[in-house]
């Protein structure tokens, strides 16, 4: 059951950190080639602090 809280919990983080990515790139005025670098860094640091907090919760 946690479980399941967990992926509909890490999926609206995840929706609410590209959210914000984007607007950081508008108002920083990021160059569109370099926005997908920029997306990705985030998203991949995002997803390791999600599993990391994953495994900590399920295992302890």
């Amino acid at each position: 059951m946690i479980s399941l809280w967990f992926i509909l919990f890490s999926g609206a983080i995840l929706f609410n950190i590209n959210r914000l990515t984007d607007t950081l790139c508008i108002q920083k005025e990021i160059p569109e080639d370099r926005q997908p670098k920029v997306f990705r860094t985030i998203n991949v640091l995002i997803t390791i602090l999600l599993l990391s907090s994953y495994i900590e919760i399920s295992f302890t």
